[in-house]
């Protein structure tokens, strides 16, 4: 078969194969529908959540709707049972899960996965499936209000902020500053904290849980200071003969 001439080549041009063309397109274009890599999803109920154990699950239903061939928008259904993501490395974690009515970033696994789900290990795929939304895992929240309990790193330093509580609890706590350490309270400043259980024990908290204190000193105190109800600067001895020595100087 010989070779077309330089004539048959130059009468081709594109819009003469705009037919195939726009056939093949259509058919890629159809395949690529069934390809699912990241959406947007709202959490619709979540399970584990604030519990200390290992992630839990999620519902999620994807919000970018689909549209049939008269363009008409068809929600989607809701997915159950997904894994979500937690900031984890080994027995440490960073607790923060989802919450319901969170609008986040939800990946797809190219494979079906729930055969690792379920092992928690590897594992042959379940199914042939591949880019499906059953294979999907929640990242992270994107869309939501101004949170009131947070963790905010700024150029001004690292706020810690609850409107509720925040608890440290530790065999040892150590506060170490180059300059200085403020406490600030509203109502004062308590003599000791409320009752903190560590490996089943109650180690620290009010009344005889209290626990000693020892300090180094020397301790300074702007007005007095009371033990066992007694005043420390205000008090009075009686001498050998009955009488009362005056108060400390």
């Amino acid at each position: 078969m010989s070779a077309p001439t330089s004539a048959a080549v130059t009468s081709i041009r594109p819009w003469s194969l705009a037919g195939e063309y726009a056939r093949q397109r259509t058919v890629v274009e159809q395949l690529l529908t069934r390809v699912r890599t990241a959406y947007l999803g709202k959490v619709i109920a979540a399970r584990q959540n604030g519990a200390i154990e290992g992630a839990g699950t999620v519902d999620v239903q994807p919000l970018a709707g689909q549209l049939d061939g008269a363009g008409n928008v068809i929600a989607h259904g809701v997915i159950y049972g997904i894994p979500y993501l937690r900031l984890a490395g080994g027995a440490n974690a960073v607790i923060l899960d989802p919450q319901a009515g969170d609008i986040g970033l939800v990946a797809v696994c190219d494979r079906d996965s729930s055969s690792v789900i379920a092992n928690a290990g590897a594992a042959t795929p379940g199914s042939l499936r591949r880019h499906d939304l059953s294979d999907s895992v929640y990242v992270t929240t994107v869309l939501g209000t101004a949170p009131q309990q947070y963790v905010a790193f700024s150029p001004d330093g690292i706020d810690i902020v609850s409107p509720v509580q925040i608890r440290l609890a530790a065999p040892t706590i150590v506060l170490q500053a180059d300059n200085s350490i403020g406490l600030t309270a509203g109502n004062g400043i308590t003599d000791s904290a409320p009752a903190i259980e560590l490996d089943g024990a109650v180690t620290q908290g009010e009344g005889p849980q209290g626990g000693d204190a020892t300090m180094a000193g020397p301790l300074t105190v702007q007005q007095d200071v009371r033990a066992a109800g007694t005043s420390v600067h205000g008090h009075e001895h009686r001498d050998s003969v009955g009488g009362v020595t005056s108060a400390p100087l």
